[in-house]
C-alpha cells in the first residue's frame, strides 16, 4: 500500500539551525530514502521551498482566486514529502518515525487513493 509521508515542520527553528545541522538532517534523510529505495519501498520525496513562495490556488463561482503563501496560518508547514510503498500502515508510522525531522516536527501519514472516487 503507498503512503504519503508528509513532513510538517517549524520553519523559524529550522531557520535557527547552523548550516551543518541542516546539512546532517538532509544526510540522514538521504540515508534512509537510499535504504528505503534499495527495499523497493521509496517512490519519491523532496524538500519543499520555504511556504513564503507557496501560492494557493481556489476556484469560487468560476472565478480564479490566486493569493500568496500557504493555506493555512500555522506554525507548523509543509516542508517536504516521501512516498513509500509498504505492507501496512504500521510499518509506514515506523518508517515516518525514522525521518529525521520527526524528532523536532510532524509527519503526517496518508494512504494515497489509487484510481476514481468510491
Amino acid at each position: 500500500m503507498k503512503y504519503m509521508l508528509l513532513i510538517c515542520r517549524d520553519e523559524q527553528a529550522w531557520d535557527r539551525l547552523s548550516v551543518t545541522e541542516r546539512q546532517q538532517i538532509y544526510g540522514e534523510s538521504m540515508e534512509l530514502a537510499q535504504e528505503l529505495t534499495s527495499r523497493g519501498q521509496y517512490l519519491g520525496g523532496s524538500p519543499l521551498h520555504p511556504s513564503s513562495s507557496a501560492t494557493s490556488v481556489r476556484v469560487r463561482d468560476g472565478k480564479r482566486l490566486v493569493t500568496d503563501g500557504p493555506f493555512a496560518e500555522t506554525r507548523e508547514q509543509l516542508g517536504g514529502y516521501m512516498l513509500i510503498d509498504v505492507k501496512d500502515l504500521d510499518e509506514a508510522i515506523a518508517i515516518a518515525a525514522r525521518i529525521p525531522l520527526a524528532r523536532t516536527s510532524t509527519v503526517e501519514v496518508r494512504p494515497v487513493r489509487e484510481g476514481p472516487p468510491k
